[in-house]
């Protein structure tokens, strides 16, 4: 956490990854951000993986350092509450971020009407407003056909929300963006940004694109090899998996030297009549140079395969669960400053990170949890709005907002 947003306010309505992710990166660089939600929870509130309380586990992890509010949407009473959280704050306030409709009294033009430099920042599943989430924007871009041994008929889905996480990071740098723009002219604006773009757009910048255009080729599918360089998965003695890179000259010494196959590899070089110094010689030949490398994985540990590919420099990582990651590798314990153990409230206490950025000569303030539903409702209408305790007690007695469950 740092200070660096300070007085700017962003208030969030959202569900599933790429918004709140985007509100939690803003609100990590000091940002107050208010998230709402109906006061039943979004849809998102309950979601898995949940601790043994019930409580979600992913909820509390996405929406850390974050003010709740709870409000009724079904009456137009609470919706007009948030639209007036969304406009006040003076030249701090008036960033809305959200994936949700934009209806009714939080469409932008009726935002605008309140407060003319309004930003709002709305991430859609497609252009045209159609529905998608990662994994359908995934399987439409050619990487489920090329993962793995994927094939045309057996697609393999990726686990990791790729296109939710890079949106989030663009919404994030998308408000940040309309915030110096609204400094420098004073105009507000609607920004618009398609999951599906994201992943189009990304898929061309890696080449995919420009590949299939200009060779009339579809890529194939490579198990676990590194497309145009020397890499892939190798067994250890002890019955684990090491992932090795070797795409500079450097890395690909530091390999040879590690697996003692200097002289194997330059006999097998002769034997070919090719370079290995070239990366891409030595994709096409991986097969031939695999089982060297292999030979020697397999007669040593895990801890020995460490120990000779840190001494020479080798790109390499370990296969692990999220179990083994916890209990075996140091960047993903105290040790790192990353992470703080922090006590999330209904759910429980487990290593919870900060910012991943780190700014030199600045202070990093300590991680806050997630709000419990509706826990800052009663402050943020007091403290934005500036609402009387009768005024918000009235508003609770209507039921148009509520404090956090019981």
């Amino acid at each position: 956490m740092y200070k660096l947003l300070e007085g700017m306010r962003v208030v969030e309505g959202s569900a599933f990854i790429a918004a709140p992710l985007g509100g939690m990166t803003l609100s990590q660089l000091g940002a107050d951000v208010i998230r709402f939600d109906d006061v039943r929870g979004g849809i998102d509130y309950g979601r898995w993986p949940l601790a043994p309380s019930g409580r979600s586990i992913y909820w509390a992890s996405l929406n850390k350092g974050k003010r709740s509010v709870a409000v009724n949407l079904r009456e137009p009473e609470a919706r007009e509450l948030v639209a007036e959280l969304i406009v006040a704050g003076g030249s701090g306030g008036g960033f809305f971020l959200t994936n949700l409709p934009m209806r009714r009294e939080l469409a932008f033009d009726a935002l605008k009407a309140r407060r003319e430099d309004v930003v709002a920042l709305q991430v859609q599943g497609h252009r045209d407003s159609a529905t998608a989430v990662d994994y359908t924007v995934h399987a439409a871009v050619g990487f489920p056909v090329v993962t793995g041994e994927g094939r045309a008929d057996a697609p393999v889905n990726a686990v990791l929300p790729a296109w939710d996480i890079i949106a989030a990071m663009n919404a994030a740098l998308g408000i940040l963006g309309a915030e110096r723009h609204r400094r420098d002219t004073g105009e507000g604006q609607l920004i618009t940004l398609a999951l599906s773009d994201i992943a189009y757009a990304m898929v061309a910048n890696l080449g995919f694109v420009g590949e299939a255009t200009l060779n009339d080729t579809e890529r194939a599918p490579h198990g676990n090899d590194i497309y145009g360089a020397f890499g892939r998965d190798f067994p250890t003695s002890d019955g684990r998996r090491v992932m090795v890179a070797a795409i500079s000259l450097r890395q690909w010494h530091g390999l040879v030297k590690a697996t003692e196959n200097e002289a194997r590899m330059h006999g097998l070089a002769e034997m070919l009549e090719v370079n290995f110094e070239d990366e891409g010689v030595r994709f096409e030949w991986r097969d031939m140079i695999s089982p060297l490398i292999e030979r020697w994985t397999s007669q040593h540990t895990l801890d020995e395969c460490r120990a000779a590919f840190d001494a020479n420099g080798v790109c390499w990582g370990p296969y692990q669960s999220f179990g083994q990651m916890l209990a075996e590798d140091r960047r993903c314990s105290l040790d790192n400053p990353l992470f703080e153990m922090l006590e999330h409230p209904g759910v429980g206490a487990f290593l919870t990170p900060g910012s991943p950025l780190w700014m030199g000569g600045l202070d990093r303030a300590a991680v806050r949890p997630a709000s419990v539903l509706g826990q800052d409702t009663d402050a943020v209408l007091a403290d934005v709005l500036g609402l009387d305790a009768h005024q918000i007690g009235a508003l609770h007695d209507r039921g148009i907002v509520s404090g956090p469950p019981r």
